[in-house]
């Protein structure tokens, strides 16, 4: 038996025109596909996570792919994830998402580089969290660092985890604080 078993899913595109100044020429968009699952791990302890995390994999790869299909493969320029853990559960057990989120969204993008900034809390249901981004071929590219809000109005309940991945097709709209620019990218550590 499957250790994923979803209650419901929920795509959220939100699309910003300007932050006060004059409107920009492209918008920016920003998407987050959350997946609300049950916790096989709720109420008690487990040692082994790995066989949660490894099934993950096909749910971080269901999620980046709808991501994809919203914004475009090639126009994807930030990504985060994150997960919000029902009461029942443990921070760990978000934890599981780093590798098969961040696992997921690198292979639907073709392999950047830069890791996938993250962030977790356990919470009751309807918490919202800023989920971090970057930019995906170099974490320190200035221009691309945001956040999008998520969260499931009805979740995590106590026994469930509220799975998320965020994906932006740009940096941010009026940017203007210098720092490394994307086209300056030379290193291909996915640092600088």
């Amino acid at each position: 038996m499957s250790l994923i078993q979803i209650r419901k899913r929920l795509l959220a595109v939100e699309t910003i025109h300007h932050e006060g100044g004059p409107p920009a020429a492209t918008p920016l968009r920003m998407a987050a596909a959350i997946a609300v699952v049950h916790n096989p791990y709720a109420g008690r302890y487990e040692p082994d996570l790995l066989p949660f995390m490894a099934e993950l994999r096909a749910l971080g790869s269901a999620l980046a792919q709808e991501l994809v299909g919203v914004l475009g493969k090639d126009r994807v320029e930030a990504y985060g994830k994150a997960a919000i853990v029902g009461v029942n559960g443990e921070l760990e057990h978000g934890a599981v998402w780093h590798e098969a989120g961040g696992w997921a969204m690198r292979a639907a993008l073709g392999e950047p580089k830069a890791i996938v900034p993250a962030a977790k809390a356990v919470a009751s249901a309807g918490y919202r969290l800023m989920v971090p981004l970057h930019y995906i071929h170099a974490a320190y590219v200035r221009s691309h660092f945001n956040a999008m809000e998520v969260g499931v109005q009805d979740g995590p309940r106590p026994d469930e985890i509220a799975f998320a991945l965020v994906m932006a097709d740009g940096g941010r709209i009026h940017e203007r604080l210098g720092g490394l620019r994307k086209d300056q990218v030379a290193v291909h550590d996915g640092q600088r």
